[in-house]
């Protein structure tokens, strides 16, 4: 699936409306850092690990759509790794990070089932653009179902714009429409006013928090009146949204 974010970029979710999720394995702190940073830009769920072990176990664990793999690991070489992931996920496109620019090297790494690989040192921009390929062409953001999210009892029709909890209707504007879209997308995830606005209102975050204040109050009017709360605030941090508790 995919749509066109505030700032027209086009944006990769999973089938089911939920991000992308991405698995960035490498030693080096200030590498993982910095894509790390780059990839939660686009709006996809991050986790990082720094050997073959914790990657093998983050897998399993995160069930990522694709893998940002360094070949020289303290533990294990990314090659051994990749054997381990396959066995888990086999169609889970896996981008390499290699220091090595020989042609045997992205040769052994592509034959071992790789999908791609960067040489360092790398552009953010082109291992954005590469990944955005892997993930389109192995199908994880197709084949969506229906174009409903569903958070609890409240379902929210993204083609149609319906939305309803319980099964009673609820009107919302052009913008509520948009907010609620954005916390149902991250069920039980914080979001900060910073993402918020730039998300929902498509400019950087300054002096300008009270409109999120001001549509978080339309909408728990309108998603939580007379009804156990789903729509929470984090003092210091940020919203959220969750199935009510019955």
């Amino acid at each position: 699936m995919t749509t066109i974010s505030p700032q027209g970029r086009t944006e990769l979710l999973r089938p089911d409306g939920s991000p992308v999720r991405v698995l960035v394995v490498d030693d080096e702190q200030s590498i993982t850092d910095l894509l790390s940073m780059a990839l939660r830009y686009e709006g996809w769920q991050i986790r990082s690990e720094a050997d073959g072990q914790g990657a093998v176990r983050a897998a399993r664990e995160f069930r990522p759509d694709a893998v940002v793999l360094d070949m020289m690991l303290p533990d294990m070489d990314g090659l051994s790794v990749l054997g381990r992931l396959r066995r888990e996920q086999q169609d889970m496109p896996v981008l390499f990070l290699t220091a090595r620019d020989a042609v045997e090297d992205r040769i052994a790494g592509l034959t071992a089932g790789g999908d791609d690989y960067v040489t360092k040192p790398f552009s953010l921009e082109e291992v954005v653009a590469r990944l955005r390929g892997l993930i389109r062409r192995s199908g994880a953001t197709d084949r969506r179902p229906e174009s409903r999210l569903v958070v609890g009892d409240l379902t929210l029709d993204e083609d149609s714009h319906d939305v309803t909890r319980d099964g009673v209707d609820i009107h919302l504007t052009a913008t509520e429409f948009e907010l609620l879209r954005y916390l149902m997308r991250n069920p039980r995830r914080v979001l900060s006013k910073a993402q918020i606005l730039d998300r929902v209102w498509s400019y950087d975050f300054g002096g300008q928090a009270n409109i999120v204040e001001l549509y978080i109050s339309y909408l728990r009017r309108k998603i939580d009146a007379g009804r156990e709360p789903m729509i929470h605030t984090r003092r210091g941090a940020g919203y959220l949204i969750k199935p009510a508790v019955s």
